[in-house]
């Protein structure tokens, strides 16, 4: 594990030219992606833990757009080009913006689905009693999300969690693969089948919930169709 510019990271394979990136979800961090680590013995690959999650620390308040930015900029300082990024939930927005020549996305945010009616109550209930100023008001009602987390990542949750990511979908010029979890209650098939529509890309739907990709099943099927994608780049060139 090595820190640069605030940013936790490991890099693997070394001595490979093409670097595979992962960007994970919120309130996660890259331990989880090393799941892929033993995948790709043909690539370099790159674990990051973005601010505010892991090892990387933070006490700013971010934006998506920023942590594109920021993440735009670390890669840049490593000297590695944006071959391949695999982006799960809020890490596929990131790995969006940032528009590589290929995009993987697991269960990607960015298309907004309606709530719950369990949830639109709470959140009502929470407006009523917010000009009261109870302190504890906030704890009950805050996010399952944000629980634990400091002041300036509430704030950054906020920002980031209702984003309406069509325009970016469909502005992104990448090579892209999309896989979702059929028993997925954060992303729905349906989101991720519109981000495969934007993106003109094809939609692989396996069995799972958000975390579909730690089973050894499905992951041997996204590291195939990944594969299939990536070899274009020594055939082509």
């Amino acid at each position: 594990m090595a820190i640069k510019d605030g940013i936790s990271y490991e890099l693997y394979n070394l001595d490979k030219k093409d670097t595979i990136i992962f960007l994970h979800g919120w309130g996660s961090n890259k331990e989880i992606m090393k799941v892929f680590k033993d995948d790709f013995k043909e690539y370099k690959l790159l674990f990051i833990d973005m601010p505010g999650f892991g090892k990387s620390e933070t006490e700013e308040i971010w934006t998506t757009y920023k942590y594109a930015q920021k993440i735009d900029n670390f890669l840049e300082s490593l000297n590695i080009e944006k071959f391949c990024i695999v982006g799960h939930s809020f890490g596929g927005k990131v790995a969006t913006l940032l528009n590589p020549k290929y995009l993987i996305l697991l269960s990607s945010a960015g298309i907004v689905e309606k709530k719950p009616l369990k949830v639109k109550l709470k959140i009502k209930l929470y407006k009523l009693l917010k000009p009261f100023g109870i302190a504890k008001i906030k704890k009950l009602f805050v996010s399952d999300d944000v629980k634990g987390m400091s002041e300036n990542m509430y704030q950054t949750f906020k920002n980031v969690v209702d984003e309406d990511f069509r325009e970016e979908f469909r502005k992104c010029t990448s090579k892209s693969l999309v896989f979702g979890g059929s028993e997925d209650r954060a992303v729905s098939p349906q989101s991720n089948r519109k981000i495969g529509e934007l993106l003109n890309s094809s939609v692989t739907i396996l069995d799972g919930d958000h975390y579909f990709f730690m089973s050894s099943k499905n992951r041997e099927t996204i590291v195939e169709e990944m594969n299939k994608l990536l070899k274009e780049e020594q055939v082509n060139g």
